[in-house]
């Protein structure tokens, strides 16, 4: 089936291939929270973005392969509720943004900033931070060279805007990050995978990018 990354809470997940790449996306938890499962094709290697809630189902999806990291994308309680029991169960490596990692319930493992690069297995992400949700937002990047670009945004991008701010500072640092460190860089093929609700591309949102400056969230 094609991959349309629409997924619901209790729902199956959705897989997709990019490259040596599997992604599979599920929804979780009271607030709809998507998870992204990476797997190396190659090695088998595998990766959780987020372990935002219901660790039985993360853990299912996880299977006999193991789990070699999980990664957070920014401090906001849902999207770690699980966190501590995944790590508990799968021994993996935790990995957040410096700014946020003092506020999750576990021991960070590796803190990073924009530049580092996260394995999974040969594949690798490119960590980007992306502030104004939180002083710690991560977005990571996976540039499939068969493909094309995929970004895990976060709540910093979703189909529609930016994520929520608590200022109008923050509100504008945050579109300007986006715009700089997203926007400007990538093409408008490149897919990202929100941390809630369906997915898009930066070519479907470019065109609205002053609209949502200008409306002021």
């Amino acid at each position: 089936m094609t991959y349309t990354g629409e997924v619901t809470v209790g729902g199956a997940p959705d897989t997709r291939e990019a490259g040596d790449l599997v992604i599979t996306k599920i929804a979780v938890g009271p607030m709809a929270n998507n998870a992204y499962l990476l797997r190396c094709a190659l090695t088998g290697e595998q990766v959780l973005i987020d372990a935002a809630d219901e660790a039985g189902r993360l853990l299912e999806l996880v299977g006999d392969a193991g789990l070699a990291r999980v990664i957070t994308t920014h401090r906001h309680a849902d999207h770690w509720q699980a966190l501590a029991e995944v790590v508990a169960a799968t021994g993996a490596e935790t990995v957040a943004g410096e700014d946020d990692a003092d506020e999750l319930p576990v021991e960070v493992d590796v803190r990073v900033r924009t530049g580092a690069r996260v394995r999974v297995g040969s594949c690798e992400l490119e960590v980007i931070e992306v502030v104004g949700h939180t002083p710690g937002s991560i977005v990571l990047v996976y540039d499939d060279p068969d493909g094309v670009t995929h970004l895990f945004t976060g709540d910093s991008l979703f189909p529609g805007g930016v994520g929520r701010t608590w200022s109008p500072d923050d509100f504008m640092r945050l579109c300007g990050e986006v715009e700089s460190k997203l926007f400007a860089r990538f093409d408008d093929d490149t897919w990202f995978y929100p941390g809630h609700g369906d997915d898009s591309t930066l070519g479907a949102e470019r065109p609205n990018l002053s609209d949502w400056r200008a409306r002021g969230w």
